[in-house]
């Protein structure tokens, strides 16, 4: 038992006057003559106890009279009463792509969002926590518009940082926070995501009322023809096997074709489709299957007119380029030094230094304004090369340099296989193939460089030097059969193509949401105007940067959701580009909670969203005693009006 006025409780020390009137004041007896003595003193005697305990009693009953209106003034109560005037909730409500989908009540967001309207505390404050949003000091009627203004969204949030967030806000209050509340379905969740966790957590898990899936996974083109166009779609199952499921291929709506296909158990299937080749600008699969996610069986694409992309090289007349980049492509130029025009660097997209034993000065200077305007440089060393023209070109990239040639046979034996320029080359990391080496080489010295290939002594051998603008490739040996067997090795294709492919980013065929996705579009536009990306419904303006010939787009948490967007240039469409909500999404990868309960004791699974608000009001919930004290106060009254009514001495 608790006390709202506990100061009160110390009048109880006058309850001593009661006992000292009772004790002081006796009644005293008055004598009356009587002629038999003996008969006399045996009722005196008996008269003396009879008054002796009625005063005990009056005595008692006035002491308990007391004692009770103090404890009802003091204001008793049971429970647990938080001194704060309001309670501080820390609510995590997952919003992701896989929430929208059934569960055995209905939509499992929309069901949870009013499941926590319904249930919250009207006298709370709230911070509230989404994957896409965080808002903090919420009262009862900011937190249920909030709640119903929330969206769908496809951004990831890892609950290892949600944690970090929940700990953030408890060293931000000046106590810890009353209730902290994740909901969830813990999709794609590890346990090693809670390790540390020091606040208290009530952890609801909202279940899906299927577990199979069937899912459009990627799209590629394999094949075109100046008549057929072969479209390639992969699909994931996840779960039990699946036959006749109609698929479809539409453009604008319109459909091209349609087939049926049956799918073993938790496997993938390539479907082919064979179009006449005709410019898909707004394509979409679609698949008519009633699973666990809905928002995986439409894929959207866009086949926009790729660019070539413009190459250049200086040097050596080398026939192994002109066979990696083609004609379907790229325009590729070959050229020496004495016949460069220097007045084409403003069209080209990249320009290899094709093993130059010297470098002009002209040449310095048409480069460095070629890279900072945008434009991409691989440097490949002659193995006579003039050390002090190269590092001055190099200067322009920071503390970059070659250092003296060293004439050593090394092996090429590390691939950086994270690094964009080997992105889909290698579906594994490759450990066990035929090492290509070099004779000498120059090694390099750079402040701002990353390592895309090293030789064994783990100095690189290809480093990529970020400009201020445009990107350096510089590799530390000349190529030339005398040197090295690097052009026999299968690396060199993927190597110098996606140097040119990276040069420029034509825009693919589709792009995933809330990934970093950048694409050029070949514009030239002036300095006060900018490019828009808009679709029926919104408009934004993405992270952009122009250049002479081209600007570079950067679109990462918008858009936020799938369909086609349209790059804008004032009110003409320049490009068409497709969204799609991330395949991580579709995964049927949920987290078991209860293991949380043998690697965390601060975190408690709960059954339901109602049940979690259900206790905490009830752990909340004050029972006050003073009625039951005051109650007891007028029976003590009534109690001693008795007594001394009918209580004969």
């Amino acid at each position: 038992m608790q006390f709202q006025n506990p100061e009160i409780l110390y009048f109880l020390a006058l309850l001593i006057i009661p006992i000292l009137v009772h004790l002081f004041q006796l009644q005293k007896f008055k004598k009356v003559p009587f002629t038999n003595v003996a008969f006399l003193q045996k009722i005196e005697q008996q008269s003396r106890k009879s008054s002796s305990l009625k005063k005990w009693l009056i005595l008692a009953n006035r002491l308990l009279l007391f004692s009770a209106i103090l404890f009802a003034f003091s204001q008793p109560y049971l429970g647990k009463k938080n001194d704060k005037k309001d309670n501080q909730f820390f609510i995590y409500l997952d919003n992701s792509s896989s929430l929208n989908t059934k569960g055995e009540r209905g939509n499992l967001f929309k069901i949870s969002v009013q499941e926590v309207i319904e249930n919250a505390p009207k006298n709370a404050i709230y911070t509230l926590q989404t994957n896409s949003n965080f808002f903090q000091n919420l009262d009862y009627s900011a937190l249920k518009n909030k709640l119903l203004s929330l969206k769908i969204n496809s951004q990831e949030a890892k609950k290892s940082n949600i944690l970090l967030k929940i700990q953030s806000k408890n060293k931000a209050e000046t106590k810890d926070l009353d209730e902290v509340i994740l909901i969830s379905d813990f999709q794609n969740t590890y346990i090693n995501e809670f390790t540390n966790v020091t606040p208290n957590i009530s952890a609801i898990k909202v279940n899906t009322s299927t577990n199979t899936n069937l899912s459009i996974d990627s799209v590629f083109i394999s094949g075109r023809t100046n008549s057929n166009l072969t479209v390639n779609v992969i699909i994931k199952n996840q779960g039990e096997a699946k036959n006749n499921v109609p698929i479809a291929i539409f453009n604008n709506k319109e459909p091209l074709s349609k087939q049926a296909f049956s799918i073993e158990e938790n496997t993938q299937k390539k479907i082919e489709f064979t179009l006449k080749d005709k410019p898909i600008q707004l394509g979409e699969i679609e698949i008519t299957f009633n699973d666990t996610f809905l928002f995986d069986n439409s894929f959207y694409f866009s086949l926009n007119n790729a660019k070539k992309i413009n190459v250049l090289s200086i040097g050596k007349d080398t026939e192994y380029l002109s066979k990696i980049y083609t004609k379907e492509e790229f325009n590729f130029i070959s050229t020496t030094t004495k016949n460069t025009n220097y007045n084409s660097f403003e069209n080209q997209d990249i320009i290899i230094l094709n093993e130059l034993e010297n470098l002009p000065q002209i040449l310095i200077n048409s480069l460095n304004t070629f890279s900072k305007k945008g434009g991409t440089l691989v440097l490949i060393p002659n193995s006579n090369s003039n050390l002090n023209s190269y590092n001055l070109l190099l200067s322009k990239f920071g503390k970059t340099k070659l250092q003296s040639k060293i004439s050593d046979t090394l092996k090429i034996t590390s691939i950086n296989f994270d690094h964009p320029l080997f992105k889909n080359v290698f579906s594994k990391n490759v450990k066990n193939f035929q090492f290509p080496k070099v004779n000498s080489y120059f090694p390099i010295t750079a402040s701002n460089s990353s390592s895309i290939i090293d030789f064994e002594n783990k100095l690189s051998f290809i480093s990529e030097i970020k400009g201020s603008n445009g990107n350096l490739y510089l590799l530390s040996s000349s190529l030339s059969k005398e040197n090295s067997n690097f052009l026999n090795s299968p690396l060199i294709v993927p190597v110098f193509y996606n140097f040119g492919k990276l040069s420029y980013q034509n825009s693919e065929l589709y792009y995933y949401l809330n990934k970093k996705n950048k694409i050029d579009v070949n514009v030239s536009i002036e300095k006060d105007h900018i490019l828009t990306i808009s679709n029926q419904t919104s408009t934004f303006i993405p992270i952009q940067q122009t250049y002479q010939n081209k600007v570079s787009i950067v679109t990462k948490d918008t858009p936020v959701s799938a369909g086609f967007y349209y790059v804008l240039k004032d009110k003409d469409t320049l490009q068409t580009l497709a969204y799609n909500i991330p395949k991580q999404e579709s995964l049927l990868n949920f987290l078991d909670l209860n293991l949380l309960k043998e690697t965390n004791k601060n975190i408690k699974i709960e059954s339901s969203i109602t049940s979690v608000f259900k206790e905490i009001k009830e752990k909340n919930e004050v029972q006050w005693l003073w009625k039951w004290f005051l109650t007891l106060a007028i029976v003590s009254l009534l109690l001693e009006i008795l007594i001394l009514k009918f209580y004969k001495t």
